[in-house]
């Protein structure tokens, strides 16, 4: 039964925290819409947040996992693959953000910007460790 737990925690908690993170990035882009751009201040809130998001997210699904009698490992691959959305979105909506940045600097370089292997790689063993890290927070807090 714990399998059907694990399945449900990552479909919840990583669907929301998709939906949660593009709504972040929709804001982040309603902002930097401006003549101006984004401030500094801005961009370090929306950086903060998704922080929080990508940190919150995968612990309450590791916590929710382990209270159901699930071990440390199942608790870290669901944490992971809450991460795993997360990133997935992230990775959907950078050509996007690039686009829209572009238009307002000026900077043609960035219209262009997609990510190569080796950067998707790193946001994989990126999410390794963040699933690490949930499952651990998960842990001290079951």
């Amino acid at each position: 039964m714990t399998d059907v737990n694990s399945l449900v925690n990552i479909a919840v908690f990583g669907i929301g925290g998709a939906i949660v993170m593009a709504a972040l990035i929709g804001l982040l882009l309603v902002a930097s819409g401006s003549a101006r751009g984004a401030s500094p201040r801005v961009r370090l809130a929306f950086g903060c947040a998704s922080i929080v998001l990508l940190v919150a997210l995968p612990s309450l699904a590791a916590t929710n996992a382990l209270t159901t009698g699930a071990g440390f490992g199942t608790a870290f691959v669901t944490a992971t693959c809450v991460v795993a959305i997360v990133y997935a979105v992230n990775i959907a909506l950078l050509p996007v953000v690039a686009r829209r940045q572009a238009a307002v600097s000026g900077q043609p370089a960035l219209a262009k910007l997609r990510p190569s292997l080796p950067v998707l790689l790193a946001g994989l063993g990126i999410c390794l460790l963040m699933g690490l890290l949930g499952s651990i927070v998960g842990l001290l807090a079951a």
